[in-house]
């Protein structure tokens, strides 16, 4: 049996050809997705089922945008974490916020890495260069296990152990630092 991407890119390649039998069957495998996705990503509020629907209204409307050589995954994941964070914004209401834009001009421009950060990217390239996309893709970029798995070709749960791994590793590698410094 093909894996879950492939299913679903299969599914929304037909419903895009006019089967109307497959888009229903896509809506309805990827709403519990959609839906856990949504939970978590929103702390579990209260309209967890409004951004859902907006999620799957915002995946007909853009059905037409999906490549077909792409997996699918990356793409109803993208939409689902956009719309949860809209959903956050229009709870969290503006509050006093600035549009960036309006301000862009004034802000001083960027000297270069703060410390954590170089630390950080140091500390990434002592290990392998796949673990150190990972913790980029997962733990800097936000991406999801699912979407880096999609891209590199592996599992999400092996995604997510490769994650921890590299954790472990740099959490090793800062003790080592700090005790050397001690």
């Amino acid at each position: 049996m093909p894996d879950r991407n492939q299913h679903w890119s299969d599914l929304l390649r037909r419903a895009n050809r006019g089967d109307g039998a497959a888009y229903a069957v896509f809506l309805a495998e990827v709403a519990p997705v959609v839906r856990t996705i949504c939970r978590q990503r929103s702390g579990g509020a209260e309209d967890v089922e409004d951004i859902v629907q907006e999620v799957l209204l915002a995946v007909h409307a853009k059905r037409h945008t999906w490549r077909e050589a792409d997996p699918v995954t990356p793409w109803l994941y993208a939409i689902a974490r956009y719309k949860t964070a809209d959903a956050g914004r229009r709870r969290r209401g503006q509050g006093g916020q600035v549009p960036i834009d309006t301000v862009a001009e004034v802000l001083p421009e960027e000297t270069g890495d703060t410390t954590a950060a170089r630390d950080l990217a140091q500390l990434l390239g002592r290990i392998d260069t796949h673990s150190a996309g990972i913790v980029r893709s997962v733990g800097i970029e936000g991406q999801s296990a699912g979407e880096v798995g999609a891209r590199l070709g592996m599992t999400e749960g092996a995604v997510r152990v490769a994650y921890h791994r590299a954790l472990v590793k740099l959490k090793d590698l800062a003790g080592a630092e700090a005790d050397r410094a001690d």
